[in-house]
């Protein structure tokens, strides 16, 4: 070690600024949440040591030519991770509740109104097309979805509407059950809903994905990468003639672009581009998202009430986001605190399954409208 490196060495300290070491305590906050309070560890993790690692001086991991820099350019300028994580999780996605009830479609579509509320309240706020768009997005509370979106849009504000995305997610068994005892009444909560007698047919959900797929894409073609990947994953779980590819999509290649993942997203949580005051309205926004998504699907799910003569629960319209299952299970969860013999887990599935593809269509449709506007 020459001269040079060895004073590099000792000085190294004295280049860290405030916010590199803001930065390193952020960084060490999302490991304390993923491995204290096991929120999305699986992504906080990476993140969390991927946004400590490139805050330290000196060490070029996350330049152009270091580890961190080049996951990056590989995984999300070229949109590969996401894209390979919606594989993986449409190989995971039983689309069976849904097709089996079918106006759960509805709740899928009235859990994503707060993007639309979201992106029009940023807007008033100055910021651009492009920049708002990116942010309403973190109300598909869909991981990848946020990421595909904000990489093509807004690329210098992935690392903050990433950590909202999946943040907020985590947190869907705290905020949930609030804003659904808020919205709906005692009788309403312990409506008991029927089984269906209906069952689905294996030519049925293996034509889903392959119909679902040359539809969306003929209607919004910028949205097929997103849709046409996780629907691919869906047809190899329902064909039942690759389960060693299905398999592996849920699995081992889930899990090692979850990994490098939130090792990229975390090497452009630098000081200089994360604290800044724009971070905290993309928070503040999502949260706002987060929160009208939510909102909108009970309150659709108390307009089905209504109309079904008081049949429908109206708690299964807050599983119409995506944060799929947890959202399901919360409503299963609430739903038993008021009648402990009410099981609303298939329905509110079928509203879960809904929202996951709601997510990804909101997130194509988003990028569709602002491509034809810039």
């Amino acid at each position: 070690m020459d001269i040079d490196n060895v004073l590099q060495l000792f000085l190294a300290p004295t280049l860290l600024t405030w916010k590199m070491i803001v930065m390193i305590l952020v960084g060490g906050v999302l490991l304390y949440l993923g491995i204290v309070k096991d929120y999305e560890p699986v992504l906080l993790l990476p993140i969390g040591f991927g946004a400590i690692l490139t805050n330290l001086p000196l060490t070029g991991i996350s330049g152009e030519h270091g580890l961190l820099g080049i996951l990056y350019k590989i995984g999300i300028e070229t949109e590969l991770f996401p894209l390979l994580l919606f594989i993986g999780l449409g190989a995971m996605t039983d689309f069976g509740p849904l097709l089996e009830n079918p106006k759960m479609a509805l709740l899928g579509a009235a859990g994503h109104i707060g993007i639309f509320g979201t992106l029009l309240l940023a807007l008033s706020l100055g910021f651009d097309m492009n920049q708002a768009g990116s942010i309403s997005v973190i109300g598909t509370m869909d991981g990848p979805t946020a990421i595909f979106v904000a990489a093509r849009l807004a690329p210098d504000m992935l690392a903050p509407i990433t950590v909202a995305a999946y943040s907020y997610m985590s947190l869907v068994p705290i905020i949930q059950p609030p804003i659904m005892r808020l919205l709906t009444t005692d009788a309403e909560r312990k409506v008991r809903m029927p089984y269906s007698e209906r069952e689905v047919s294996k030519t049925t959900r293996v034509l889903f994905p392959i119909i679902v797929t040359i539809f969306v894409s003929l209607v919004a073609p910028v949205a097929s990468p997103l849709i046409a990947t996780i629907m691919f994953g869906n047809l190899m779980r329902e064909s039942g003639v690759v389960d060693r590819l299905s398999n592996s999509a849920q699995n081992e290649i889930v899990n090692v672009t979850t990994l490098f993942l939130g090792l990229a997203v975390g090497s452009r949580m630098t000081g200089e581009a994360f604290i800044r005051v724009e971070t905290f309205y993309i928070l503040a926004l999502g949260l706002f998202a987060f929160v009208l998504d939510m909102a909108g699907g009970v309150l659709f799910g108390k307009l089905l009430y209504v109309l079904s003569g008081g049949k429908f629960n109206p708690l299964i319209g807050a599983a119409g986001i995506s944060a799929f299952p947890m959202s399901a299970r919360v409503v299963q969860r609430v739903g038993q605190e008021y009648d402990f013999e009410n099981f609303l887990l298939m329905h509110a599935m079928g509203a879960n399954t809904a929202g996951q593809l709601g997510s990804v269509i909101a997130g194509g449709v988003v990028l569709a409208l602002i491509s034809g506007i810039v």
